[in-house]
């Protein structure tokens, strides 16, 4: 009896461990723009059905927007905010009465950094973002990435 508890238990665990694994993989990369200027990419491919929020919301939004650091290098200056690239759709919760800002199949998010001088260097952060479905959300998860420079 212990044997086929332990079993379905393990199977369960399993099965939700499936469940739960991420439905957004991440590439990141930097284009050269010109001798020190890069555009660094971060681009997220979404499940069918799954969708990832703005990192700018409605003030209505019960949405976890998604939000990108920078560790601090002394050899790169970044030029602006991070935009992103993509078809954003605006949906309205009637039931949560609230709207949210978010994308569906694939997003870029963009940040143009200069290096202060000739070397070769890496910009590195986080990027923490959730997904969500029509049916669930999945724990929001922060994802470390570094990208070498030049």
């Amino acid at each position: 009896m212990k044997r086929i508890l332990l079993g379905v238990l393990a199977i369960w665990a399993f099965g939700t461990a499936m469940a739960q694994t991420d439905p957004a993989s991440w590439k990141f990369s930097a284009k050269k723009i010109s001798e020190k200027v890069y555009e660094v990419q971060m681009v997220a491919t979404l499940k069918g059905g799954w969708h990832l929020y703005s990192q700018t919301q409605p003030k209505d939004a019960i949405a976890y927007p998604t939000k990108v650091d920078f560790t601090n290098n002394p050899l790169i200056v970044r030029t602006g905010g991070v935009k992103e690239v993509g078809k954003m759709e605006k949906f309205h919760d009637a039931s949560t009465k609230s709207t949210t800002h978010q994308y569906s199949n694939t997003v870029t998010f963009v940040q143009r950094v200069t290096l202060k001088a000739a070397a070769k260097t890496s910009v590195s952060g986080t990027v923490e973002y959730q997904t969500c479905d029509d049916k669930k959300c999945l724990p929001p998860k922060t994802l470390p990435f570094n990208i070498p420079l030049g």
